[in-house]
């Protein structure tokens, strides 16, 4: 392949909908004569679409923006599909996730003495604006504004970058992370007209301000949950952001 590529594997906020998995995306670039695939959260539901794209023993890194279900329950699954597969274990991953995501996803899958997961994966603390390289890409996250740890993620390559937001109340640390991104991944799970609860999640109308703030190239709005109205979300972006910009769907890729 050539240059950088952005899939959607899922986008449904909070829970999967009955059009998308949860929280889930696939970034691959060329690397070393071959393709290196970083995944950006593994929500539930998404290892199903996940296999329609790859083979799953070719996930080079996986980074985790935080530990709800709906970003990280199903590295349970692929626990399962890296240590038991008939054709062989897969090969350790590493994980870039918040401190104690290793104990964590360990209770989540089940393991009596907390350790049964970390045989595939090598989880890695995030430290907050500390640049880290896998493959291609230089990887820095920040820490955002969530009820539990919660970062945002710039993946910078050669060709360009991409900021995703995660989860996430509103920040400056998310304007100051996106700031000139190529493609700027942002959640908009509120809309301007309910009652909002703080420190939770974003409006399309703080993601467009913020992209506009950030100067982003593109504005690709997402992890709106199935019972948001996506037009009124949609309706809040143009308030704020007159640049480019989709509400995205799962199957939908993007190039850099």
């Amino acid at each position: 392949m050539s240059g950088v590529k952005l899939t959607v594997i899922g986008c449904s906020g909070s829970y999967p909908g009955p059009d998308s998995p949860a929280s889930c995306y696939l970034v691959e670039a060329p690397f070393e004569g071959r393709t290196y695939r970083l995944l950006v959260d593994l929500g539930s539901g998404a290892l199903g679409n996940l296999q329609r794209l790859v083979d799953l023993r070719d996930i080079d890194a996986i980074a985790l923006s935080h530990l709800h279900a709906d970003h990280c329950f199903d590295l349970s699954g692929l626990y399962v599909v890296s240590r038991y597969h008939p054709d062989g274990t897969f090969a350790t991953i590493p994980v870039l996730s918040p401190e104690g995501a290793g104990a964590f996803m360990a209770r989540a899958y089940g393991s009596d003495d907390g350790e049964g997961i970390r045989h595939q994966f090598d989880f890695r603390d995030w430290i907050d604006g500390a640049p880290v390289q896998l493959g291609p890409f230089t990887v820095t996250a920040r820490l955002v504004v969530h009820p539990v740890a919660a970062f945002a993620i710039r993946i910078d390559t050669p060709t360009g970058s991409i900021v995703y937001s995660g989860d996430t109340g509103p920040t400056e640390a998310l304007v100051d992370l996106a700031g000139g991104a190529d493609l700027f991944l942002c959640e908009a799970s509120f809309v301007e007209s309910a009652e909002n609860p703080p420190n939770l999640h974003l409006t399309g109308a703080e993601a467009g301000e913020y992209a506009t703030r950030a100067g982003v190239g593109r504005l690709l709005v997402t992890h709106i949950p199935a019972w948001t109205d996506r037009a009124e979300v949609e309706a809040d972006v143009k308030t704020t952001w007159d640049g480019p910009y989709e509400l995205v769907a799962a199957g939908d890729t993007y190039r850099l």
